[in-house]
């Protein structure tokens, strides 16, 4: 095996909103490099789709709710063994002017793409500290590093991802344990033809227009696709990466 992933090997890494785009991705790449997978969302029936794939045992549940997502993880390290890798992926925007955004909007953006991810990394930190190690992986976004127009609750909550990734990182130094965000750019998934729809429909511009919109700042005038992402997670839980600790390693094309 590639001792850029050999790490893994045999370790049990969770990966929230694994059941579509990049989190199935990221459960196939693990999975690949020899990890024992347990993948969680809201829906289980595509938990199930990607469970049947690659073997991953596959867990419903609200990454939101912090006493359902800790009893996930309860019974997954029973199946699979202590959790030595946490891959928080889980995450939803919705675009809306700021002036027209509800409280309650912004409280729902922040509570799934932030607290999600303090809930998965708190509840996976004492078998990681037991260990002596383990990768603690967030998958925030450019809009964690820049602020983008229609998205500010969205923006807000990666903001704190990447804050959240580098005071844990500075608090875990000596344990063995790393923190680190990657931060992509806008992906090639269902979610993206989303927002070119909605684009679509609120501008009159033609799906093609749309996209170039979007791409618009991207140098290399590209989408990021699901493998780099996830391939960037493989990445950051190998060896090779032990001392990228408090990092964010941005996806963009050279956008930032």
């Amino acid at each position: 095996m590639n001792t850029r992933v050999s790490a893994v090997s045999e370790k049990h890494a969770v990966v929230t909103g694994g059941g579509t785009g990049v989190g199935a991705e990221i459960a196939r790449q693990l999975t690949d490099a020899g990890a024992k997978v347990t993948i969680i969302g809201r829906r289980m029936a595509p938990l199930e789709d990607v469970a049947r794939q690659t073997g991953a045992l596959p867990l419903a549940c609200d990454v939101t709710d912090q006493a359902a997502l800790t009893a996930a993880l309860a019974e997954a390290t029973a199946a699979n063994g202590p959790v030595t890798v946490a891959v928080a992926n889980a995450g939803a925007a919705d675009s809306v002017p700021f002036h027209k955004m509800s409280a309650e909007h912004f409280n729902d953006a922040i509570a799934v793409n932030l607290t999600g991810v303090f809930h998965l990394w708190q509840a996976a930190l004492p078998s990681m500290r037991q260990a002596q190690w383990g990768r603690l992986i967030a998958i925030a976004s450019t809009a964690g590093l820049k602020g983008y127009p229609y998205v500010a609750s969205y923006c807000a909550a990666k903001h704190g991802v990447v804050g959240l990734t580098r005071a844990v990182a500075q608090e875990l130094g000596k344990s063995g344990i790393t923190a680190n965000a990657v931060c992509p750019g806008f992906i090639d998934t269902p979610l993206l033809q989303h927002s070119v729809d909605k684009i679509t429909a609120q501008t009159g511009m033609s799906d093609e227009a749309a996209k170039q919109s979007l791409l618009a700042g991207n140098p290399q005038q590209r989408f990021i696709t699901i493998e780099e992402v996830a391939a960037s997670v493989t990445y950051l839980c190998s060896e090779a990466a032990a001392s990228m600790n408090g990092h964010t390693l941005t996806l963009s094309g050279g956008e930032i």
